[in-house]
């Protein structure tokens, strides 16, 4: 049985990926920051007959928290197949980013970059174990710089400018994992579940957290003929 991590999976959109993968027969470690809050998720799951899962406490923007989490994966199992770094913050609002408070950036970047580097840097060990190790970085459309310059872009996400910059950044440190580990078994990608409801915008997303998680799990669930160092949402490939 292959082995798969998800960070921030305790609620939202990280949650109906661990519920799908597990339901594809993955054992999945549900990473969360509060014990309580990921314990009450897996007994959910367990509740709905899932038992192809455990708890893994982790939070992304604490290196000891990291490091020892690690450290217990480490310990239980010889391979992760797939890393999904799924959790993130919002930040506070509104984001004006001429007059953003520099703690509430580095706060929000704490999480959403250096989270997702420190993880993927703690876990490539296990990584590089798997027969077909797989990174997905869970990104959004506001962080590409093509579709926020674009005549088109959505005047809502003036409300997610420095949430945007986190996940921009997020872009460009999958491209150079990407490129690092060109011509390796890796497969590297960002996706981005679209506007979905879930706590991170108010549930004022379009779609259901089922229908946001397809895309996560579907470049999750990769074959060797994959792509890497790329872009998606459900509709196919999104501009840098």
């Amino acid at each position: 049985m292959k082995h798969v991590l998800i960070t921030g999976a305790n609620k939202g959109i990280g949650f109906e990926v661990a519920k799908q993968m597990a339901q594809l027969g993955y054992y999945v470690y549900l990473g969360s920051r509060d014990e309580q809050n990921g314990l009450a998720a897996i007994n959910q799951l367990k509740n709905e007959g899932i038992t192809n899962i455990a708890l893994l406490k982790i939070d992304v923007s604490d290196l000891d928290s990291v490091r020892n989490a690690a450290a217990i994966l480490q310990s239980k199992v010889e391979a992760l197949d797939i890393l999904i770094n799924n959790a993130a913050i919002a930040g506070p609002q509104l984001q004006n980013i001429s007059a953003c408070d520099i703690a509430t950036i580095k706060e929000t970047f704490d999480t959403n970059y250096f989270g997702a580097i420190q993880t993927t840097q703690y876990f490539l060990p296990l990584l590089k174990k798997a027969p077909l190790p797989v990174i997905v970085n869970v990104s959004s459309e506001l962080g590409s710089l093509t579709m926020q310059t674009s005549e088109g872009r959505n005047p809502n996400w003036d409300n997610y400018y420095l949430y945007g910059t986190t996940k921009t950044a997020l872009n460009a440190f999958t491209v150079s994992l990407a490129n690092e580990m060109r011509g390796t078994k890796f497969k590297i990608n960002n996706v981005t579940p679209g506007s979905t409801a879930t706590g991170l915008n108010n549930f004022a997303g379009i779609k259901t957290v089922a229908e946001g998680a397809k895309p996560i799990v579907r470049l999750a669930t990769i074959g060797e003929d994959g792509p890497t160092g790329k872009f998606f949402r459900q509709e196919g490939e999104v501009p840098w």
